[in-house]
C-alpha cells in the first residue's frame, strides 16, 4: 500500500506540473501560430483555429519582417545593447566581487556598505539626473548612453551577489594559491573564475535577460536610431494599431532569443541557484 500511495502520489505532482506546463506554453504558443498567420486569417478567427486549418499557416509574417530595415536594426541595436552591458556588468562585478571578498584595503567595507546601499535606489529616480548628465556629455539618445545606464543600475546587484559567493569559497584553498607563488591576477583567472562559473553564468543570464527585455530605459535614452526591439514594437502599436503580422513575428523573436540562452546556460544556471545549499 506504501509503494502503491508513493506511485499515485508521484502520478499526481506529475500531472499537476504537466499541468502547470501547459498554462505557461499556451501563451507562447498562441503567439507563435499568430506570428504564421496573415493579418486576414487573424481577422476571421483566433490563433487555434490553425490547428484545423494548418494551411493558413506560413513563414511569411517572418521574411516580411527579416525585410524590413527598421525592425532588423532595431534587433541588431538590442545585440549591441544586451551583449556588451553583459559582459561589462559580469567582468566589472567579478573584479569587484573577489575585491570585496579577499582583498585587505582603506575603507573596504564602507565602500561595500554603499554599494549595497544602492540596492534600494529605484531606476526611475535615476532618469531624469542620468538623462541630463548624459545630454551634457553627447551620450544621451545613444546606444553607449544606454549600455552605461544599464551597467551603472547593474552593476550594485552583481557585486553584491559575486562578493557573498566567493567570500563563500574556502579561505585554504587561496592561502595554498598564495604560498605556491600565485599573485592576485593569477589567482584571480586561474581559481576564482572556474569556482565561481555558476554563479558568473546566473549572473550573466540575469542581467542578458533584464536588459533585453527593458523598454523603460531604452525608450528614454534611445533615439529612433538606436532604439532596441521592445521600443519598435512599441512605436508599431502606437503608428498602426493592431499590425498584427509585424508585431506577432517581431514579439516572438523577441522572446525566444531570451528562451534559447537561458536554456543554452540553465545547467550552470541551476548549479549557481543551488550553490548556496550546498555549501
Amino acid at each position: 500500500m506504501t509503494a502503491v500511495r508513493r506511485l499515485l502520489g508521484k502520478g499526481l505532482v506529475q500531472a499537476f506540473l504537466v499541468l502547470v506546463a501547459l498554462v505557461w506554453l499556451t501563451p507562447l504558443a498562441g503567439l507563435f501560430l499568430s506570428s504564421l498567420r496573415s493579418s486576414e486569417d487573424t481577422a476571421k478567427g483566433g490563433w487555434w483555429t490553425a490547428l484545423s486549418s494548418p494551411g493558413q499557416l506560413s513563414f511569411d509574417n517572418y521574411t516580411a519582417l527579416l525585410e524590413n530595415t527598421g525592425m532588423t536594426r532595431a534587433l541588431w541595436n538590442t545585440v549591441l545593447i544586451s551583449v556588451p552591458t553583459t559582459v561589462l556588468v559580469v567582468v566589472v562585478a567579478s573584479l569587484a566581487g573577489y575585491a570585496f571578498a579577499w582583498l585587505e584595503f582603506p575603507g573596504r567595507d564602507a565602500v561595500f556598505l554603499v554599494v549595497v546601499a544602492l540596492l534600494v535606489v529605484p531606476v526611475q529616480i535615476g532618469l531624469l539626473p542620468v538623462a541630463k548628465l548624459f545630454g551634457q556629455l553627447g551620450l544621451f539618445g545613444t546606444i553607449p548612453g544606454v549600455i552605461l545606464f544599464h551597467v551603472a543600475y547593474g552593476l550594485p546587484f552583481a557585486v553584491f551577489l559575486l562578493r557573498n559567493y566567493f567570500a563563500e569559497l574556502p579561505k585554504e584553498m587561496l592561502e595554498a594559491a598564495r604560498m605556491d607563488g600565485g599573485g592576485e591576477w593569477r589567482i584571480f583567472a586561474q581559481l576564482i573564475l572556474p569556482v565561481g562559473k555558476p554563479a558568473i553564468a546566473s549572473l550573466a543570464i540575469f542581467q542578458f535577460l533584464w536588459v533585453w527585455n527593458d523598454m523603460l530605459v531604452a525608450l528614454l535614452f534611445a533615439n529612433s536610431s538606436a532604439q532596441p526591439l521592445t521600443v519598435a514594437l512599441q512605436s508599431q502599436i502606437r503608428q498602426f494599431g493592431s499590425n498584427i503580422d509585424v508585431l506577432a513575428p517581431g514579439a516572438f523573436l523577441s522572446l525566444v532569443v531570451p528562451l534559447v540562452v537561458f536554456f543554452a546556460f540553465q545547467r550552470h544556471f541551476v548549479q549557481g541557484v543551488m550553490a548556496g545549499s550546498v555549501k
